[in-house]
């Protein structure tokens, strides 16, 4: 017995054969299948287009976020330094630890944002985290040290900031 859904005038060695192709245009392509195919390539432009604008559109918002998302991180640091500026008259010595608190809050707000502070000593000198200034002898430290960070760097790999500029420990003379 055959299939239920099989066509009673379709043989077996014609339901195994692989079906024909027809190259005719479409049902829906009407009397004319090159205006059809015209009418779908312009539909399809337009769509992509569409689609290219709305992720300009989507970029451009993602950015203005991000761009606001950092600088609200950065306003307590900016009040911070207003007030040490206002009691700078007051209390000079405590203006100091007012700014070196401001600074350690911008170095985590760098830090959260992906781009922590390098600023060890007696560490193996990294050309991927430093940049040598100057290499000079130097007896306690084996060649090859950073003996003394002139400016810290920030971000590490692919997302550094800028590398730490060092003084690197050389060969004694």
């Amino acid at each position: 017995m055959g299939r239920p859904d099989a066509d009673p005038d379709v043989t077996s060695e014609q339901a195994d054969a692989p079906p024909e192709t027809n190259h005719a245009a479409p049902a829906e392509a009407g009397p004319d299948p090159v205006a059809h195919l015209e009418d779908r390539l312009l539909r399809t432009r337009a769509d992509l287009d569409n689609m290219r604008k709305r992720c300009e559109r989507q970029i451009a918002q993602a950015r203005t976020d991000e761009r606001a998302r950092v600088a609200a991180a950065w306003l307590p640091i900016v009040d911070n330094l207003e007030r040490a500026l206002t009691h700078a008259d007051a209390e000079p010595g405590a203006v100091i630890d007012g700014i070196r608190a401001v600074r350690d809050q911008a170095v985590a707000v760098l830090g959260s944002l992906g781009f922590a502070r390098h600023d060890e000593a007696n560490v193996p000198f990294d050309p991927q985290l430093h940049e040598a200034i100057s290499v000079m002898p130097h007896g306690d430290a084996p060649a090859g040290t950073v003996v003394t960070v002139l400016r810290p760097g920030y971000g590490e790999g692919n997302r550094q900031i800028r590398p730490a500029a060092v003084i690197v420990a050389g060969e004694p003379e």
